[in-house]
């Protein structure tokens, strides 16, 4: 997919939902080239999970799981960069990471949403993905392109 042509269906707006599991560095990969054989604008975006009791109970684990996730844009906008891709990055904490990643699609008007199998998993937090991916296959609003690698 790395040196192919821009797919059938013209993207023009792609958006990445990830975390830090070996299926986002994948979905990365393929975001990446899509986002470049295509010419497409690509919205890099991390949720952490975390319900309003969780946020008022440990502060400090949300705080740390999102410098994780800023450090994890932050890689993906620096990358894009030098790939010369048009990238935005989104953060959001919440307790639907599949809503969330719906929605957005929905507001960027996107063509498609591009995410692993599988992501990583806290015993009471999650960020993107996992079960997620099955709830975005169900109310996406585009294709969706999973990354079973």
């Amino acid at each position: 997919m790395k040196n192919s042509e821009c797919p059938i269906t013209k993207l023009s707006t792609i958006v990445l939902a990830i975390d830090n599991s070996k299926h986002s560095e994948a979905a990365l990969s393929e975001a990446f080239g899509l986002a470049k054989s295509c010419s497409a604008h690509l919205y890099a975006l991390s949720v952490v999970e975390a319900n309003e009791e969780f946020v008022s109970l440990a502060p400090e684990a949300v705080e740390k799981m999102g410098e994780a996730v800023k450090k994890l844009l932050d890689s993906v906008s620096d990358r894009a960069k030098k790939e010369k891709i048009q990238c935005s990055v989104i953060s959001h904490t919440g307790d639907d990471p599949a809503q969330f990643i719906v929605e957005e699609a929905k507001k960027l008007n996107a063509n498609m949403i591009i995410m692993g199998k599988h992501g990583t998993r806290k015993s009471l937090t999650k960020f993107v993905m996992g079960s997620v991916t099955a709830k975005v296959l169900s109310h996406a609003p585009c294709n969706v392109l999973v990354i079973v690698n």
